[in-house]
């Protein structure tokens, strides 16, 4: 029998569905037979309670399981005999007024868009790339060093210069009056590697073991600090300890130090200028894929189902609430976020989902077996032990969707760029690492 869909607007259309109150009836009797074999009652052995008592305890919600069930059923075989792409879970209630001996429902739903790409051809995207050089290999190597370094003590007669641990007391005051976080004993921070604010730090330069100073602080109006943002205060500060820092030599022992195979600075720089072009290409790569996925949104054209939207929108609030508990905010399950700063996030989620998954329906950019294992190696190269992390994600069904979902990325990235008008630059390695 043919299926009568009415289209109301855009996506939504409506179907009607009827089910059999024989049917129903007969099934809501068989699961309660069903039931009765092992329900308890008091003054009934297990097995032996009356019909007209399960009936009475289990009717409704058994009733309600099976209506339940069986329109799901005549929904979906609906759907299908009239091939139709359902997005999201249908709105179904129940007619008026229905023939006699059934129950008539209307189901309202979305269906999936129709996508219309854009020229692929004539879309301009910029495609970006780094080199790894050697101020880039020691620049990472002074990293290394500083991560390992040592600090002596002073002599007394010597001032705080850059590079130097401090240990301080301080209070801050604002109108003469102190505020919160402004006051602290026995506080360390290094000199020159921008843990203070710039005047704090430039203040604290050339004090000695023992001194006492004041000082005027502007905290800048983007403070995150919001109740001293924008205001001046008064600090006075004294000098309890200075420490120099030791920096080790880049020398075979230094490598060894580092686990670097042969234990040469050769070998730790080739080390560093591999683990480099790893992350390089990671971040070109993100950096060109976001561009092609813009290209492709703005070249597109496509009705958003809102059920799928709504469904986005629900799913970012709910990663935000994860995230509030994460960093132990307090009622964060029920804190109030408000749906609708996440709607812009989710139509555009939705829009980009729908357009890659025409486009790799249409080109045959699916993951093939031999891409996903050959992320995984790559991405298990940047660990101690990459066959355990292979095998990590090989034995997860969840993680292998992960990287399928990030290879085909990668597929349609590559597909769009040798399609597309593509203009290279070339980036300092500085600005690519530090975006």
């Amino acid at each position: 029998m043919a299926v009568n869909v009415e289209t109301l607007e855009k996506l939504e259309r409506r179907i009607t569905l009827t089910l059999a109150a024989t049917e129903i009836n007969s099934e809501v009797e068989s699961r309660l037979k069903k039931l009765a074999r092992t329900v308890k009652a008091d003054g009934f052995r297990p097995g032996k309670v009356p019909m007209s008592v399960v009936a009475q305890r289990y009717g409704y919600s058994v009733q309600y399981e099976v209506m339940n069930d069986k329109l799901g059923q005549a929904f979906a075989q609906a759907a299908n005999e009239a091939e139709l792409r359902v997005a999201g879970v249908p709105n179904i209630t129940q007619k008026d007024s229905s023939p006699e001996g059934q129950m008539a429902f209307d189901a309202t739903f979305e269906v999936y868009p129709e996508v219309k790409l854009g020229d692929i051809t004539a879309a301009e995207v910029e495609r970006v790339n780094a080199e790894v050089d050697d101020a880039a290999i020691d620049k990472t190597v002074d990293i290394l060093r500083k991560q390992r370094r040592t600090f002596a003590q002073r002599p007394a007669a010597d001032g705080a210069e850059a590079g130097d641990r401090v240990t301080i007391d301080f209070e801050g005051k604002i109108d003469g009056e102190p505020f919160a976080g402004g006051k602290a004993e026995a506080f360390q921070f290094l000199i020159g590697e921008g843990q203070m604010l710039e005047q704090f730090d430039t203040a604290v330069r050339g004090m000695k073991v023992g001194e006492s100073k004041t000082f005027p602080l502007q905290f800048p109006a983007d403070y995150h600090g919001q109740d001293v943002a924008g205001k001046e205060a008064d600090f006075m500060v004294t000098m309890k300890k200075i420490e120099a820092q030791h920096l080790p030599t880049v020398d075979e022992a230094f490598a060894k130090s580092l686990g670097i195979a042969g234990g040469t600075v050769e070998a730790l720089r080739a080390d560093v200028k591999k683990n480099l072009e790893r992350e390089v290409k990671f971040r070109v790569l993100a950096r060109n894929k976001a561009a092609v996925m813009d290209a492709l949104v703005n070249n597109a054209e496509l009705d958003l189902p809102k059920a799928l939207v709504d469904a986005e929108v629900e799913r970012l609030v709910e990663n935000a609430r994860a995230d509030l508990k994460q960093r132990g905010v307090k009622d964060a399950d029920t804190a109030p976020i408000p749906a609708e700063i996440f709607t812009p996030q989710a139509e555009r989620r939705v829009r980009l989902g729908l357009v890659v998954a025409e486009l790799v329906r249409q080109n045959n950019l699916q993951a093939k077996p031999e891409q996903l294992q050959a992320h995984i190696e790559e991405m298990a190269q940047s660990y101690e032990k990459p066959a355990d992390v292979v095998r990590w994600y090989l034995s997860d069904r969840q993680r292998m969707s992960e990287v399928e979902a990030v290879v085909i990325e990668n597929n349609v990235t590559t597909y769009v760029l040798a399609q597309a008008k593509v203009s290279d630059k070339l980036l300092p390695f500085d600005e690519l690492m530090t975006a």
